[in-house]
This record gives structure tokens, sequence and C-alpha cells, in this order.
């Protein structure tokens, strides 16, 4: 986990931050010295984590409801007195052939991880453009928003909404100093994924080990990616380190992508 001063004085707020790549997001900004508004739809679990994290505050969110995105952006800033680092976070999965795949559940995956990701870029844009203030971006895409993957296609098909998303925003505000990025995670070690890899494992008719195997052998570094892997490649791209990189769709996929 990167830590020390590198994000020292900056706010920043994170969607779906009580469990998983979220939780790990802002636990690495704290450690950068970040005072982090934790925000999830699950508003316990919201606090849970913000109370490990010294200067932190928790905020119920469903980020397919616009009125209370911009609500919490507002009240976040408020808290800290400014507003710097946006992570849109927040997503869900459901695993499914496309000719069982019910409305519903391509409702449910566009909701949350586009829709959402749009109602957060859109009200932290908003707040930065009234304010002036040059504020940062990292969504969360995935290896997914890249490639199709067979029985995830309503959630690919989100994941490269939000990867188009973010480099249409990225052109539209760099004027403004503002940048937008996203991770694409692979792998990646979470509740999410055992969720998955059980409903793949029955999909298949496979074991669950058989499918995390599959995912190893997939992975040229040889292991499950860790919630921490994602997290410190948001901080680089939250720091002045990258302040010179916009618009990008980073793999962080232990070489499953390479492209």
């Amino acid at each position: 986990m990167i830590t020390g001063g590198l994000l020292a004085g900056r706010r920043a707020l994170i969607t779906g931050a009580g469990t998983g790549i979220g939780r790990a997001i802002a636990r690495a900004l704290t450690s950068a010295d970040a005072r982090v508004a934790v925000t999830d739809r699950d508003e316990a679990a919201a606090r849970t984590v913000a109370r490990a994290l010294e200067g932190a505050v928790a905020f119920r969110l469903d980020v397919t409801d616009a009125a209370e995105t911009a609500d919490v952006i507002e009240r976040a800033a408020d808290a800290f007195g400014g507003l710097e680092i946006v992570c849109a976070n927040a997503g869900v999965s459901t695993m499914n052939r496309v000719v069982d795949l019910g409305e519903a559940e391509w409702d449910h995956n566009m909701a949350v991880n586009a829709k959402g990701v749009f109602l957060t870029n859109q009200a932290a844009v908003r707040y930065w453009l009234a304010q002036g203030v040059k504020g940062v971006i990292v969504n969360t895409a995935s290896m997914a928003g890249k490639q199709g993957v067979a029985l995830l296609a309503h959630y690919a098909a989100s994941k490269f909404a939000v990867v188009g998303f973010t480099q249409s925003l990225a052109r539209e505000v760099a004027e403004r100093g503002i940048r937008v990025n996203c991770v694409c995670p692979g792998f990646v070690r979470t509740a999410m994924q055992a969720r998955e890899v059980e409903w793949e494992a029955k999909l298949r008719g496979m074991t669950p080990d058989a499918v995390r195997a599959e995912y190893i052998a997939l992975t040229p570094l040889g292991r499950l990616e860790e919630p921490e892997d994602v997290a410190d490649t948001v901080v680089f791209l939250a720091s002045d380190g990258a302040r010179f990189v916009t618009g990008e769709a980073l793999n962080v996929t232990g070489g499953v992508r390479m492209d």
C-alpha cells in the first residue's frame, strides 16, 4: 500500500466504499494522507469503514439517484471544506447467458455501473466548475470493459460504457484542468468475485475451485488480484504523479490484458 504524504491536504469521495475495491481505495487514499468520504448504499458498512480511518466521514449514497448523488457531493465538500478527488467505484454484477438474461438484470447492471458513474461524475464536475477547482476523477471499469466476456454480456456492456464515458468526459473538461481516468481490474478477490465464481461454476458445470484455478492460469503474474492492487493504482492516478494522464483506461490485471 502506498503511504506517506502523496495526497496530503486532498479531500476525496469514494462510492461503493463499504466493501471490496471501494473499501481498499478508501484505506489507500487515507494512507496517502487524504481525507475521505466513504459512501455506500449500505450506510452501516460505510460507517464501519469510516470509523477505522482517520478524519473520514460516511454517507449513505444510492448512485442511481441523481438528486442524492449531487447532495452527497455537496455535503462531503462542506464537511471537508472542499473536494478534489472523486472515485466512482460503486458496481454490481450478475451472470447469465444472453438467451436467459432478463430485462431486470440488464437494467440493474446498467443503472449502477453506467448510470451511477455518469451521475457521480456529473455531480463532481458541476461542483468543480462552480468552485473553479481542478479536480480528479477515477472511475472503476473492468477488463470486461475492453473485451466481451461470455456469461457477462450485460456487465461487459455497462463497463464498456464506463470506458467510453471516461474518455469522452476527459476531452470535455481537460481545458478546465479536470482529469478523468478509469481503472480496469482483472480477477479481483472480493465478495463479488466469490459470488461470480459460484455462478460461473454452476453455469459451466465446473467446481468453484476449478474456476479460480482458470482465473489464475489466465493471469501471467500468477495469482488472483487483491483489492489493494487496484487501490494503489487509484492513488497514483489521483496524485500529481499522474498530472499529465487523462482519458486513460488503465489495465490493472496482472497481465491478463496488455492492450
